[in-house]
């Protein structure tokens, strides 16, 4: 995709979709706030650039080649998800402290998204001249989303504690987390 307009579109729309990574910046938000939560910005940038490398040039043809391979693939971020979930629900009656969320659970749950897969293969044009533009303006993209989920996750965690209810949004974060990993591995079943 080399239109730069088509290009922003996409990768705005995909960024904003929630999933695994969304749910852990607004979870985030919502248990220690909008300042504390910034240093997750990064993280996820990283890992999404990272992981459009990786996949656009290495395992893209591999998982291509081998459809035993991408079900591995699956089950394996399908038991991350569920791992980080659990930690998410464990930490939910500790908020003060940012539970289970960390920079370095934000870059590896990022590395494993999905969403990876489609920014790699369709979106993020690898082999044009100017990638590395596109790379820059995918992260500047991709932080500008991330400071939407998590400003709206502060907002929804200052409204859950002026009710008395501060532990509901990390519990919420978790379940929406497991749901992505029961999906993300049932998927292929159901076909």
């Amino acid at each position: 995709m080399t239109d730069p307009l088509l290009f922003a579109l996409a990768v705005l729309a995909l960024l904003a979709t929630p999933g695994p990574t969304n749910t852990l910046l607004a979870t985030a938000g919502a248990s220690v706030g909008l300042r504390r939560a910034l240093p997750l910005l990064p993280a996820e940038t990283a890992g999404y650039l990272l992981a459009i490398l990786l996949i656009g040039t290495v395992l893209g043809p591999v998982v291509a080649g081998a459809p035993a391979f991408a079900l591995v693939l699956r089950l394996i971020v399908g038991a991350y998800l569920l791992q980080v979930a659990w930690k998410l629900w464990r930490g939910a009656d500790r908020p003060a402290t940012g539970g289970a969320i960390t920079p370095a659970r934000v870059f590896v749950t990022t590395l494993l998204n999905p969403k990876a897969i489609v920014f790699a293969l369709g979106i993020v044009p690898l082999q044009s001249e100017e990638a590395p533009l596109y790379l820059a303006a995918f992260a500047m993209l991709c932080a500008s989303v991330a400071l939407g989920w998590i400003s709206v996750g502060a907002l929804l965690g200052r409204a859950a504690q002026a009710k008395g209810r501060g532990a509901l949004v990390p519990r919420l974060g978790a379940a929406i987390v497991s749901a992505f990993a029961v999906l993300l591995v049932s998927a292929p079943l159901l076909r």
